[in-house]
């Protein structure tokens, strides 16, 4: 494959780290961006780069902030000449309390996880349509259903779905835009759970296990590589756990 270039938000660590070594040793080039994690970021960075030397550039910039999106819009449209593939990542998740939730928390998550990803794409549909490109956003099982405790989440998981969709149409037939939805893959990097709860959400899922990042990354290199007359669709990765209410 020739290889080709890639913009994962949110890469530096958890699944999107793994995202990142898994593209890389296909033979993609990868634009990684963070926001806080620096230190995780830049050791990821100089791992892959001594695998294959100017392979992965850093790029960081908090998302909610429309000026530092755009300049890693610009950054994106001139590495390597151009991204390729834009991977939606980056997301803020935690519980909000339905009856105290705050407008603030509503602005966090809406935006890392819906507003955000909207206007990255608005930015770099030009290079996308010009190289034939294509969008995976990174959704939530949750989005269909919701997850008690988690509303405003579920709200913007469901509205990047829609999102997925509609853009899908919007923006056919240069760009293809799908989306991987996980299930029970990472537990919260808060990990507050007992070995209880872990073990009930383990029996909710047919293969009576979690998943690994891996089996994210791989769904993504099928949307990415494997998958052209695919546009529209939201694969789900969950082991089964749909299966069941």
């Amino acid at each position: 494959m020739t290889a080709k270039n890639i913009l994962i938000t949110g890469g530096g660590k958890r699944v999107g780290a793994h995202c990142a070594r898994y593209l890389h040793a296909q033979g993609y080039n990868i634009l990684l961006h963070y926001r806080s994690s620096a230190q995780a970021a830049n050791v990821l960075a100089n791992e892959l780069n001594r695998q294959r030397p100017g392979s992965v550039r850093l790029c960081q910039a908090d998302l909610h902030d429309n000026v530092e999106l755009q300049a890693l819009a610009d950054v994106a449209k001139q590495a390597w000449g151009g991204i390729d593939a834009l991977i939606n990542n980056a997301s803020a998740f935690y519980a909000t309390d339905m009856p105290v939730v705050t407008e603030a928390q509503w602005d966090d998550l809406l935006g890392s996880n819906l507003k955000s990803p909207f206007f990255l794409i608005q930015a770099l549909t030009p290079v996308l349509k010009s190289r034939q490109g294509c969008v995976v956003n990174i959704v939530d099982i949750h989005a269909e259903r919701g997850l008690v405790g988690f509303p405003v989440y579920s709200i913007a998981k469901a509205g990047l779905a829609a999102l997925t969709k509609i853009l899908a149409k919007e923006l056919a037939p240069e760009i293809r835009v799908n989306a991987v939805a996980p299930g029970a893959i990472l537990w919260p990097e808060q990990d507050d759970m007992s070995a209880q709860q872990k073990q009930e959400i383990q029996a909710k899922v047919a293969l009576q296990r979690t998943g690994c990042p891996e089996d994210i990354a791989k769904a993504i290199y099928f949307l990415i590589n494997d998958a052209g007359y695919i546009t529209g669709q939201i694969i789900t990765v969950d082991g089964g756990r749909t299966l069941f209410t």
